[in-house]
């Protein structure tokens, strides 16, 4: 019986939450209301913001409230070119243009879009990291779907009504620059959470962990595990279809259209 290993005690919690102390809210796109199913509704950007463990500023953006006489902030991801003043419009019939939040289907094929809705009024959720950005590939008008190339490469058809900010999230480039040394990599997990430094587990006892023991740093068993695996044993590569480098050129399959 070995000891409760580190993949374990993560899911408990404690002193593996994240750090949200000084967070500035959760970034998503305007509730979808009257005014963005069937027109438009402008808004001023008033700042650009770092979000402490965020790699992508946030811009916060006041609009008039179409119901009552009040100021609604919201906290979009900043896209590339967004500058404080600038006027953003949200809504169907909002022009393209940079910063400007409207749905999937009314935009061209090739547009690039980023903070999209995965389901309609979902607030956004899909390439918000920095420098991220998805692509609208084609279009479904009978069924009213629409195909984006997701920043993985993976591609997804979604709801036409689905919306995204048109542009490419800001603070692209981050991963360019090294680290360089450790005590920048302790500054940028203390605001996320806690997972750094991690332990190989070749380098830990037999107690500790699967891989652990043995005369040389060495596994010693398949590194493949399945997905049922016991939480005590399951490090590794979970439930891989495969493994290795990936060797030759990519294949296109027929009819599939960039």
């Amino acid at each position: 019986m070995g000891r409760v290993i580190r993949g374990q005690r993560k899911g408990h919690g404690s002193v593996f939450r994240s750090h949200t102390k000084h967070r500035k809210g959760a970034a998503k796109l305007r509730t979808l209301d009257f005014a963005e199913r069937h027109g438009y509704i402008k808004g001023i950007v008033k700042e650009i913001i770092h979000d402490p463990g965020r790699g992508a500023p946030l811009a916060r953006v006041v609009f008039r409230d179409p119901y009552r006489y009040r100021l609604r902030k919201e906290l979009f991801v900043a896209t590339e070119g967004m500058f404080t003043g600038q006027f953003v419009y949200c809504g169907k019939k909002a022009s393209l243009a940079v910063g400007n939040c409207l749905p999937v289907g009314t935009m061209p094929e090739g547009t690039v879009v980023c903070a999209v809705e995965q389901k309609p009024g979902d607030g956004g959720k899909m390439a918000k990291a920095s420098g991220n950005y998805a692509t609208v590939v084609s279009h479904n008008v009978e069924a009213r779907k629409t195909r984006l190339r997701l920043p993985s490469g993976a591609k997804k058809v979604i709801l036409s009504a689905c919306r995204g900010l048109v542009g490419i999230a800001a603070g692209g480039g981050r991963i360019d620059k090294p680290l360089l040394k450790a005590g920048r990599a302790y500054h940028k997990y203390k605001v996320k959470r806690n997972s750094w430094p991690c332990v190989r587990g070749v380098a830990m006892n037999p107690v500790e962990h699967p891989h652990g023991g043995g005369n040389h740093q060495h596994i010693g068993k398949p590194s493949t595990v399945r997905r049922d695996t016991p939480a005590g044993r399951k490090v590794g590569l979970i439930a891989a279809r495969r493994t290795g480098r990936l060797r030759g050129g990519k294949k296109v399959v027929a009819g599939d259209k960039e």
